[in-house]
């Protein structure tokens, strides 16, 4: 079943012994697997890891750990991260299962509405889905806010808006940045301290969101001699290569919804008004330009090809700025040839 919009933290803080599948997806992932996290939390319970691919290879699987008592007699959640429609099967047999000793949390980025997990996840008494889309405004500054408590800092709200808009609102980001700034500062749960722009110049991130999103107009407008000369700008390291990923998600997101409804007839100039003060005016005619050389079809793959890239990033133990490189590149060249 879909949890209801503003419960889903009464449902994972006090959560039903009934739920076997908690399906958290959407295209913030850093905010789903915070989500997981404050279930195991909750339930007192350890991780137990299965990877999506010996799911789709042995669909009894999930089944069968999620009736198994745990060997050291604590409580566990099985933890699939990154999950998608290859559980699918799996899924709907534990669903059905006679028993089920152990809930099982599934990671999933931005699913479509087509997606058989999805429908599965929302249709079930037995399981609860939600998702997560990254905060904007005030939601934001809250949730930096929030997240930055558990690291013991006490942030005002102008601190707050500052990290927020250099994250990009992604959790996950902004859970890294709070971390090393909590270090910095010398704050714990135990022992908080206020952090202020000081502290935020000295160990803020680098490369801040206009950069990233910079980077992936450039590619959706088809500029791949500017793309080859940004990309040779990102540390080696290929810390950036998962915020430039995201950036470029977030505009696909927002550029969808807008394709939709030109394609449903609306005037191209009646989308562009409809937007009034929510797009900053210096960013109208490039996304003008997009809403005229993408259409829906396009847009969707180049997002299943955008998460599909950042959950590989996420496995790799170093994100590598070659892999952001190729698929930039290859979404370049198919911009230039729609121009």
């Amino acid at each position: 079943m879909k949890a209801a919009r503003g419960s889903i933290g009464r449902s994972l803080d006090q959560p039903d012994s009934a739920i076997r599948l908690y399906l958290l997806h959407g295209p913030d992932e850093g905010q789903s697997r915070a989500l997981g996290e404050r279930l195991l939390k909750s339930l007192g319970a350890g991780r137990f890891v299965v990877l999506a691919g010996n799911i789709r290879s042995d669909p009894a699987i999930l089944a069968d750990e999620a009736a198994a008592m745990s060997l050291f007699g604590g409580a566990r959640v099985i933890w699939i991260d990154p999950a998608g429609d290859e559980i699918a099967e799996s899924a709907e047999a534990l669903l059905e299962a006679a028993a089920c000793e152990s809930p099982v949390v599934a990671i999933a980025g931005a699913l479509r509405k087509s997606s058989t997990l999805f429908k599965l996840a929302e249709a079930h008494p037995l399981a609860l889905a939600h998702a997560s889309y990254l905060p904007e405004g005030r939601d934001a500054e809250r949730m930096v806010i929030e997240v930055g408590r558990t690291f013991g800092l006490r942030i005002s709200q102008g601190v707050a808006a500052r990290i927020a808009d250099g994250c990009g609102a992604d959790q996950a980001m902004v859970a890294q940045e709070l971390a090393k700034l909590a270090l910095y500062v010398d704050a714990s749960p135990e022992s908080p301290k206020e952090l202020d722009h000081d502290a935020v110049d000295a160990v803020g991130a680098v490369m801040p969101e206009g950069d990233f999103l910079r980077l992936a107009d450039l590619a959706l407008t088809g500029r791949m001699a500017d793309v080859a000369d940004e990309l040779a700008k990102l540390p080696a390291g290929g810390t950036e290569a998962i915020p430039v990923i995201r950036a470029l998600q977030r505009r696909l997101l927002m550029l969808a919804p807008l394709r939709a409804k030109i394609e449903r007839g609306e005037r191209p100039d009646a989308v562009m008004t409809s937007l009034g003060k929510a797009l900053f005016w210096k960013d109208k005619p490039l996304v003008g330009q997009l809403l005229t050389s993408w259409d829906a079809k396009a847009l969707e793959t180049a997002a299943e090809r955008a998460g599909k890239l950042e959950r590989q990033l996420m496995l790799t133990p170093v994100p590598t700025v070659e892999a952001l490189g190729e698929e930039l590149t290859a979404l370049a060249r198919v911009a230039a040839r729609r121009r």
